[in-house]
């Protein structure tokens, strides 16, 4: 009959591979260092093999301490979820959520959504982080993000939220100086202000229904790596800028800002949102993601969301 599995240790370990330090999992787990030294002993005792290389100043996974992280760590998420779950089925939602969003969504976007969930739910506390760089949700252990993308497939659970359209945009003055473009080809004469991750670069790709596809090169005036920033220097009149609804639609609706082009299309980007893999997730990850899916659900700059692999 085949052992059972010493579910403790491999949770234990994977903590240690997490923090990096026998201590700080000691201290995360209220456990004693020589427990913790003694669950990974039992699981190399156990395996035949080393998992950690030991120094007096770091530790580091061995070639198989790497193979059997994964699952170790699924391990861990798994009891601390259902453990979670559990809990709060028997009281109010309580506990972290941490959250990754891209930084001017997040803050022009998402944070205003956040204060009517901590309202119903005052036991949670949120741990929000803002990078236009994509996270690992696994390693960074996260519970989920907001991606503006159009996604590639993964492991990663995804619900699509709405559809975000990407427009054309610089002052009227700016306009009234250097033409309103009317074909893509026009934009040779017009100084770009460019989101670098922009997935295009400085081609910037247009669909018309008729004319089919037209890809121009642009001359960039000034670059950003957070799309906000680049709209000081729209209102300045300094060039054109291809940004999103989101970011844009107030000030196209007080006309401090124009779209022009507008029978020329970018494709469109989609707010999804990620967690893990694995459907055992909190019921509190659970009630924010239903939260944000009626906050964004009816936003004028929302377009109607396709249907994706859902959580």
């Amino acid at each position: 009959m085949n052992k059972l599995p010493d579910l403790e240790a491999w949770a234990i370990f994977a903590k240690i591979a997490e923090t990096g330090s026998f201590a700080r999992a000691a201290a995360e787990f209220s456990l004693s260092q020589a427990t913790v030294s003694k669950a990974v002993s039992r699981l190399e005792a156990r395996m035949k093999t080393v998992l950690f290389h030991r120094t007096s100043r770091r530790i580091s996974l061995t070639a198989n301490g790497h193979a059997a992280l994964e699952r170790a760590a699924r391990i861990l998420r798994e009891g601390q979820a259902v453990e979670a779950e559990v809990t709060e089925q028997s009281s109010s939602l309580r506990g972290v959520i941490r959250l990754s969003a891209p930084m001017s969504f997040g803050i022009a976007r998402l944070a205003p959504a956040l204060p009517g969930f901590l309202q119903a739910h005052p036991d949670v506390e949120l741990d929000v982080q803002f990078n236009d760089k994509q996270v690992d949700l696994v390693t960074d252990r996260f519970d989920l993000a907001l991606r503006l993308a159009n996604l590639e497939d993964s492991s990663l659970l995804a619900r699509q939220l709405c559809r975000v359209q990407i427009v054309l945009v610089g002052s009227p003055a700016y306009f009234e100086r250097h033409g309103r473009p009317r074909h893509p080809r026009d934009l040779a004469h017009h100084k770009a202000l460019q989101y670098s991750y922009q997935s295009s670069g400085t081609h910037w790709r247009f669909r018309h229904a008729q004319h089919g596809e037209f890809t121009q090169s642009m001359a960039v005036q000034m670059q950003a790596n957070n799309a906000e920033a680049l709209t000081p220097a729209l209102l300045a009149g300094l060039g054109v800028a291809l940004q999103p609804t989101f970011l844009v639609w107030q000030q196209l609706q007080t006309g401090v800002l124009e779209a022009v082009m507008e029978d020329w299309q970018v494709e469109p980007i989609a707010l999804h949102i990620l967690t893990p893999p694995g459907r055992n997730r909190p019921a509190r990850v659970q009630a924010l993601i239903a939260h944000l899916a009626s906050s964004f659900a009816n936003e004028p700059w929302a377009g109607v969301a396709e249907l994706v692999k859902s959580l």
